[in-house]
Formats: structure tokens, sequence, C-alpha cells
């Protein structure tokens, strides 16, 4: 019978773990007023309400033990919402970079600019096609783009050999205007047919001698720095120069990779792509550059959401053993008092529900302070990683509302978990057993 309980009581702990880590805050806050009403209005609820006033006001006297529970799931905390922080700010950063307004064409079957090839006739056809938007001038806002990967000393590195891949991006006399959040911060833009370069804030801050007037070595060809631009997206992590220059220093002249264009409107993107894919000239992919970067962020993004979570998962299997032995050294320290308590007449459910609170109470300030912790740390914080293409991407973690969110339900499944079973424990401690030691 008893092993019947365990197996029932471990898959309402499965249930409830489960219903708490997808639970809206709203959904929570809704059952926390339900049961705060239950504790004020029933004889039952009030009774868990004195019993639980009895085990908060002694937490002083138990600091030692309880700072186990609170240190141990304010660690997963921190850990979890760091990981997923890096995992949202990897897809923000990427997404951020592309549009419904913009499109980007491929060669046929290509799944990034690295590994797509057009020829010049056929930038000149997508240039043509309806639905590109045009200048003051009359011009195509259409910008034919060579991405190739270039080597360069990293920055405060000690091994001055140790080189970082950087993308470096020849780009079209109109992709200013393609990408108006581009904005030179320091210097100038490059002047075409000179081998000079604007380096994004983001590749400056990871690599070495890219300031203004420095010159730095890529392929067969020395440029020279002339200035820095900032995008707030992920292009900050690239080098830009003139498409024809670094064509020729890679010897990439008859051909480009891809080829980005501004649309007349968001509607005009069926339009232009099914022109394209009607051509019989033409062998090509066709999207708009939101959904591109979206997806090269999707790889990336969930190896870090799975390695944050399972990181997480094995902590939190620590942090439940902490508050399960805690809980339990707790129950024991209060048996005679809990015994007295269903002597005169307190029934073994409230008993349950005050070692439950006890327990969230103390898991509910861990998931704040590793929330706040996460936020103080890591919210804003710089990393680089290898891009959805050759190079590396400067990104910032993010630490959002969501995220603090998130954590505060791993927390608050954490302290159920750890609860529980030693909730049953004081409910079903027998009486006269704990009362001999009066």
């Amino acid at each position: 019978m008893r092993f019947l309980v365990n197996v029932m009581m471990v898959v309402v702990v499965a249930a409830v773990v489960a219903l708490l880590v997808k639970l809206p805050w709203q959904v929570l806050l809704l059952f926390v007023i339900l049961f705060a009403a239950w504790m004020a209005l029933t004889r039952t609820g009030r009774q868990a309400s004195s019993i639980t006033g009895i085990g908060v006001s002694t937490l002083a006297q138990r600091a030692g033990s309880s700072a186990v529970i609170v240190i141990g799931i304010a660690g997963v905390v921190a850990v979890l919402v760091a990981m997923l922080a890096m995992a949202d700010g990897y897809r923000e950063t990427l997404r951020r970079t592309g549009d419904t307004e913009t499109a980007l064409v491929l060669r046929g079957s290509s799944a990034a600019e690295v590994s797509s090839v057009l020829d010049r006739d056929s930038a000149i056809v997508i240039a043509q096609a309806p639905g590109v938007a045009k200048d003051s001038d009359g011009k195509p806002i259409v910008s034919p783009e060579i991405v190739v990967a270039a080597n360069l000393p990293q920055k405060n590195d000690k091994d001055a050999e140790d080189f970082g891949s950087v993308q470096l991006r020849g780009i079209g006399e109109q992709a200013w205007k393609l990408r108006s959040n581009a904005r030179i911060i320091a210097g100038r833009k490059f002047q075409v047919g000179l081998h000079e370069l604007v380096v994004g804030k983001g590749a400056q801050r990871q690599f070495a001698n890219l300031e203004p007037g420095r010159d730095v070595r890529l392929g067969n060809q020395l440029w020279k720095v002339v200035g820095v631009f900032e995008s707030h997206d992920a292009l900050e992590s690239e080098l830009w120069a003139d498409v024809a220059g670094v064509g020729a220093a890679y010897r990439r002249v008859i051909s480009v990779t891809s080829v980005f264009v501004r649309l007349t409107s968001p509607a005009a993107f069926d339009q232009f792509k099914a022109a394209l894919m009607g051509d019989p000239r033409l062998q090509v992919d066709v999207t708009t550059t939101l959904d591109y970067f979206s997806k090269q962020s999707e790889g990336i993004t969930k190896v870090i959401t799975i390695i944050g979570i399972v990181v997480g998962a094995i902590m939190a299997i620590g942090a439940v053993f902490g508050a399960l032995n805690t809980m339990f050294a707790a129950v024991a320290a209060r048996a005679r008092e809990i015994a007295t308590l269903r002597a005169i007449g307190f029934r073994g459910f409230p008993v349950v529900v005050a070692v439950m609170l006890e327990t969230m109470l103390l898991a509910l300030i861990g998931g704040a302070l590793g929330g706040l912790l996460s936020w103080l740390i890591f919210n804003g914080y710089t990393a680089s990683t290898m891009g959805g293409g050759v190079g590396q991407l400067t990104f910032d973690f993010k630490v959002g509302p969501e995220l603090l969110w998130t954590g505060l339900k791993w927390a608050l499944a954490i302290g159920f978990t750890g609860g529980l079973f030693p909730a049953m424990h004081a409910a079903r401690l027998p009486v006269t057993t704990a009362l001999r030691g009066l």
C-alpha cells in the first residue's frame, strides 16, 4: 500500500512540475488569489495558516539549514537564466538583422550566403524584377554582395598567433540605403575603388588592429580601416568594403554570393519572388531577410537552450535532494510541535500545506535571488560565438522578464518537489510516538 502511495506521489510531482514549467503568470496569480481566499475563509485553511506562521517564525533559528535550500535553488536559477539569456541574445541579434521590407536572393538550395554563387548577369536580372524599390534617382535599391571569411588576431589574446574568423562583406553602392539602421560612429565610409574598409563595432571589440587609420591584411591585400559603424544587429560583427575590391582580392570577380533588395512594401515580396522563381534564366532561392536570419539562429539557439536545460536539470536534482534533507530535518525537529497540534484537533492536510508553503517560500526567495544575480551579472554582457555564416558573431545576453519568470517557475517546481515528501511524512507522523518524548 505504501509503495502505491509513493508511486502516486511521484506521478503527482511529475504532473505538477510539468504544469509549473509551462504555467503563465496570470494563471499562477489567479491560483494564489484563490488559495489565499481558501486560507482566510475556511477552517482547514485557517489551520494551515496558523501552522505556517509558526514554521515561518522559526526560520531564523534554522537559518543555516534554510540557507541550503535558498542557495541551492539560487544557483540553479542563476545558471539556467544565464544560459537561456545567451540563447535569447543570440537569437534576437540575428532577428534584428532582417525585416519584411528587404529580400535576399541566393543560388538555389544554398543554406547560407557563404555557400551561394550568383553570376553578375543574374544580379542584373534580379535588380529589374517587379517589386524592387527605387531611390530618388530612379535606381533600384539593390546590393550585390560577396561574403568571405578572413582571419584576424583576436583582441586581448596572450597568443599572438591565435587568429579568429571574421566575416568580410563586399557591398554595393546601395547597401547603405538598404540598411538604414547602419551608421558611421567613427571615421568615414570607405571610397569605392580603394582598399578601404569600415568595421562593425562588435568586430572592433573582438579583433585587434581595427581602429581607424590602422592597416590590416585580408586575403592577399593590405586594407586601411577608415571607419567604424554600428547597426545594433548581427552585421556589427562584420567588416565592409567595396564589392569590387573584395571580389578582386578573393578571386570572385565574375560572381557574387548574394543579392539584397529593398522592396516597395512587404506585400510586394510575393510578386518579387514569383517573378524570379519563374524566370528560366535563374536558379535561385528568395526569402525575406527576417526569415533568413531567423533560420540562421535556430541551430545554435537550440543547442544553447538544450545545454542550459540539461545543466539546470542536473543542478535542480541536487537542489531537490538538499531541500528534502533540510525539510525532513525540520520535520524531525518539530515532531513534538506537529504532534501537539494534531492532538488538539489540527488535521493532517493543514500540516501538509504548512510544510509545503514553508518550502515554497524558501524556493521563491532562492529563485528571486538567482534571477537577480543573473540579471546583475549577465544582462547586457557581451559574448561572441560562431554565427550563421563564417565569422564570429558578437551579441549581448538578454535577461528579460520572461526569462526571470521561467527561473521562478523552476524554483517553485524544485520547492514543490523537495517539500512534498517531508510534508506527507509530517502528516503521517504518529501522534503517540511523537508525544512520548514530552
